[in-house]
Parts: C-alpha cells; structure tokens; sequence
C-alpha cells in the first residue's frame, strides 16, 4: 500500500530555530491521523511543506508527489482548512460557491448548497455577517464539496464553543469520511477528538516524540494507579512519567506487560491526551 504522505528527514530552519529537525513519518490511505503538539513544536511548518507553502530539506511525497516541483498537480488532490478564516469578508455566501467552483475542477456545487441548507447560513449573506461558527460551517461545505483524497485540517474549530464543535466533527466524519480519503488533523482540544483518531503522531522542538497507530498504543505503553505507599515499589519498575490524582501516584510505563504491572493497581491503556502530556514533559529540548 502506497502511502499517502512519506516523510523522511524533515528539516527547517529559521535563524537559529530549527523548526523540523529530522522529522520522519508516513501516513496511509484511509487513515485519521492527530498530528499533536505544543505551540511552536512544528506542527504548522511540517503542514506547509506537506502543501507546497515552504521549502526544506529531507524527502517528502504526498500523493506520490513532490510538493517542491508538482504543487499545482497536488493541490487538486488536497483540501486546506486553518483555524483562520481565508474568505474575503465583502463576499457573499452564493459568491464564494462560484469562486471555489472556477478555482477548483473537482467541486460540486450542488453538494455544497445542500450542506448549507441545513445551516442558518443565508446564501446572500456576506461572510463579515456571519458568527465565527457559521463562517467555519461555510469553509466546511466548501471542502465537503471538493472531491479530494486529502483534508488538511489545521486547528479548524479553534475559537468554537462546543456544540459547533461537536457539529463540526460529527459533519466531518458523516459526510465526508470514508476509506479513499485520508485525514490529517492539528488540534490542542486533544480530549475532545481523540476518539476519532486512527493514528497520532507526536511532535515537539521540532522532532517526532511518538508515531504509532492508536490500535498499538495499548501494547506498548500502560498506565498503573496505585495508592501513595506502593509507589516506591512500582516506581522500581522505571516509569517514564508519573503524576499524583487525589492521593494516588498514575505511572505510565513503555515496553513493560500487563502481567508485569497488574499485580501493584489499577491498570489501563493510557489515553491519548495522558500519553501526549506524559511524552512532551519527557522529551528534551535540545
């Protein structure tokens, strides 16, 4: 299976930043996959040059492509959605179908006019009336109308209560989604979405901390909660993270079996968002 984005030794630089300093991962089709990390890891520059918007050194294909050389042939196969609305404000709504309709070949106008439909958004509104959550319904009925293999999302319901949040994914996922196309998504409200993730791959400073499919995570890391006085005894056990929770110590182990830790307390496969915390306070800065 050919994957959809190869990465291989990703670097770049601002001054003295390094930005990506020797990222590697790959991404395959029909995959939801978190790319997470804390402000200024990396995140938004591994996306720029995934879509063409910066150059860097290493190796990349997306789609088979290189985005240096073939952006335009790429760009008819990827949406972009940021946490920013991109739509000039005078337009109207009727206006902004007609413009993505005469920029890209690929889009069914009337499916997006069915979309809007079931919103409150009026088609001769001007996007500078509409609420940020109508605008960010709008951007989404422009890519669920866009016939692409890959929907980048980079913090798309920043600034959203949680209903048009939970809207927006519920959209994404219904409408959209399917095994032919592959996802890539930034966000900080990890809790929220992680139960959408496929795959997640950790970054921070610039490095990739954690790549891994969400259905391997379980076999590889697990988190212990066991009372204050067995600690000493489970911490000979070399957790790589631990935290106290109402007078309990949660441990989270790498490499070590259920059969080896099950006998000191509660036992799980740690969350997405514990493991995220857990991996970025344990990954050196430089």
């Amino acid at each position: 299976m050919t994957a959809v984005i190869e990465a291989r030794g990703l670097a770049k630089a601002y001054g003295a930043t390094r930005a990506l300093d020797g990222v590697s991962f790959s991404v395959e089709p029909g995959r939801i996959v978190g790319l997470i990390g804390p402000n200024g890891a990396g995140k938004t520059t591994a996306l720029k040059a995934i879509l063409g918007l910066t150059p860097f050194r290493g190796e990349l294909q997306v789609l088979g492509l290189d985005p240096r050389t073939q952006r335009d042939e790429l760009m008819r196969e990827v949406c972009f959605m940021a946490d920013v609305a991109v739509l000039p404000r005078w337009l109207r709504v009727s206006q902004t179908l007609e413009v993505v309709g005469g920029v890209h070949p690929r889009f069914d106008r009337a499916r997006a006019t069915d979309f809007l439909r079931r919103t409150d958004i009026r088609m001769e509104s001007r996007v500078r009336e509409l609420s940020k959550g109508m605008v960010t319904q709008l951007h989404l009925a422009l890519i669920l109308a866009i016939d692409a293999r890959l929907l980048v999302l980079d913090e798309p319901t920043l600034g959203l209560d949680l209903l048009y949040r939970r809207k927006f994914y519920d959209t994404l996922l219904n409408d959209y989604f399917d095994k032919e196309r592959t996802i890539l998504l930034t966000t900080h409200q990890v809790e929220e979405v992680e139960n959408l993730f496929t795959d997640v791959i950790f970054i921070n400073h610039g490095r990739v901390a954690l790549s891994s499919s969400v259905e391997e995570l379980g076999s590889h890391y697990q988190q212990l909660t066991v009372a204050a006085e067995a600690a000493p005894t489970a911490r000979a056990l070399k957790p790589f993270y631990e935290r106290e929770v109402f007078g309990r110590v949660a441990m989270l182990f790498e490499g070590r079996s259920a059969a080896e830790l099950r006998g000191f307390g509660e036992l799980r496969t740690p969350s997405i968002a514990d493991l995220f915390v857990a991996k970025m306070q344990g990954t050196p800065s430089t």
